[in-house]
């Protein structure tokens, strides 16, 4: 091992600037500010409160925060307020059981899914490409509950408005009718605890039965029966409407993942423009040919055709009525006239019939 040079440690900047032989006023300098800096304390920045002459009343409510029945900040909360807003934009939903699929398997069902919707041709005269749009996720059965209650059973034009502080310390109606507010928790209430009859004729007591276990739910952004049709062949397949795709042409359909996550899933009904449909109503919104433009088609083929029979019918009707009034006046024309002109009036109807 080496042997270690000593060294001669400064005492301080002061020390090693007189040890130098090379006086200047500079070093002088140094040393002078060195150890007045060393001798003051050191100071450090800090929040001064300053007091301000703007004071909110006690009673003001931020609009940003407005008051709910129940804590808004919390994950549950979040998720009612999405899925009400889900079920207030969503015309086209379909309702499924799932048993507890793996990521992989999600992943795959998704991935057919996606190119099923990709393979349908847009229809109308202005096509939009809404696919990206389409979507399968899963739910919370509990709380989609609720949700549902308060879409069917809570009019937010009906809430009334209340008196409320400003920021400048004044009084101004404010109406609280989003979907946390107590006016919501109410009408929930109020909706529940009646009739059970009445309340099973609702659109709510229709689907509630059907919110049992773990649920996934897809979601169309308008009422498409092709899309419609096309996913009823992915997740439902039901020969002969709705045949699954051919292996030849899609063959990662039949991947065991894939076959496995579909096997899981099981449709249960749907909810399409407000209205609950079971599995038969489903499959006739999908069964509809070309569309909503062949549906618009039928029904003014079908309103045509019964127009038709109206005026047909008030047209004969009319016409036997003019003959009968006719046939009675010329009857009353010959009576005026007397016996000979009715006898030579017959003749006259003989002569034209021979």
């Amino acid at each position: 091992m080496p042997p270690r040079i000593r060294c001669l440690t400064a005492r301080g900047l002061g020390s090693a600037v007189n040890a130098s032989r090379i006086p200047s006023r500079s070093a002088a300098l140094l040393v002078s500010s060195t150890s007045t800096t060393s001798s003051t304390p050191r100071h450090y920045a800090t929040a001064v409160a300053i007091k301000s002459g703007l004071t909110l009343p006690a009673d003001y409510v931020p609009p940003t925060r407005p008051p709910t029945a129940r804590p808004a900040d919390v994950r549950k909360a979040q998720l009612l307020r999405t899925y009400t807003s889900l079920l207030r934009s969503t015309p086209l939903m379909l309702i499924f059981q799932h048993n507890n699929l793996t990521a992989t398997e999600w992943a795959a069902v998704r991935r057919e899914l996606r190119v099923a919707m990709a393979s349908v041709p847009l229809q109308g005269a202005e096509p939009i490409d809404f696919t990206s749009n389409i979507s399968l996720q899963v739910i919370r059965t509990r709380i989609f509950d609720v949700a549902l209650k308060v879409v069917e059973f809570f009019d937010p034009s009906k809430v009334r408005p209340t008196m409320a502080r400003t920021i400048s310390g004044s009084r101004a109606p404010v109406t609280y009718n989003h979907d946390l507010s107590k006016a919501a928790y109410e009408a929930v209430k109020e909706a529940t605890k009646g009739d059970s009859a009445q309340l099973a004729s609702t659109s709510y007591g229709q689907l509630a039965p059907l919110l049992v276990g773990p649920i996934a739910i897809l979601t169309f952004p308008i009422v498409s029966p092709a899309h419609l049709a096309a996913a009823m062949s992915i997740l439902a397949p039901s020969p002969p409407a709705f045949p699954p795709p051919s292996r030849k042409r899609t063959p990662n359909y039949y991947e065991p993942v894939a076959q496995s996550g579909l096997q899981k899933l099981l449709l249960i009904g749907g909810r399409i423009e407000g209205k609950v449909f079971d599995l038969d109503g489903v499959k006739w919104v999908g069964g509809i040919e070309h569309g909503l433009e062949g549906l618009r088609a039928q029904l003014v083929r079908m309103l045509q055709s019964a127009g038709l029979g109206l005026t047909s019918t008030l047209e004969g009707a009319g016409k036997s009525l003019w003959l009968t009034m006719e046939s009675r006046r010329s009857m009353m024309e010959e009576a005026e006239k007397g016996p000979e002109a009715a006898l030579e009036a017959a003749v006259k109807v003989e002569k034209k019939e021979g």
